[in-house]
């Protein structure tokens, strides 16, 4: 049986998303033969929670020592759950517009980031950095999403 991956949102601020196209983008993005193989057997949950720049930099300070806002946090978990992601709606609409793109995109783009984040990969180096840029750009084409020029 493939791995399967539930995915919950939880809208906070009432973002104008589209959470069945979201979900599909990570069901699509589980499909990846890299991404499928660091799944865990059987079905697999993820949690996204779209929230306010207040928020993500009260997360970011409390659980990074970060005191900043920040577009994406994510936070590892166990077993079958994945984790959780936490996703500024504000960041998202400044990010889209500075790169000319859809917010749609820019958040597609954020949550396959934080998915592969979860999964063990990072971006510390250069090679990880290309890596992790292949495989979000695969994620995104399987799912109809092509982000803007420059933001990868």
């Amino acid at each position: 049986m493939r791995n399967a991956v539930k995915v919950e949102v939880i809208n906070a601020v009432r973002a104008p998303v589209a959470l069945a196209r979201l979900r599909l983008l990570l069901l699509m993005a589980a499909r990846l033969p890299e991404v499928e193989a660091r799944l865990p057997e059987g079905k697999a949950t993820l949690a996204i929670r779209l929230t306010d720049d207040s928020e993500l930099r009260r997360l970011n300070r409390d659980f990074s020592a970060h005191d900043a806002v920040t577009d994406v946090l994510s936070f590892q978990g166990e077993g079958p759950h994945l984790g959780d992601l936490a996703i500024s709606w504000p960041a998202v609409v400044r990010q889209a517009d500075v790169y000319g793109q859809t917010a749609e995109t820019e958040l597609a783009l954020l949550c396959v980031h934080g998915l592969l984040h979860l999964l063990g990969w990072d971006h510390a180096t250069a090679a990880q950095r290309r890596e992790m840029t292949r495989i979000t750009v695969a994620a995104l084409a399987e799912s109809g999403f092509e982000p803007a020029p420059g933001r990868l």
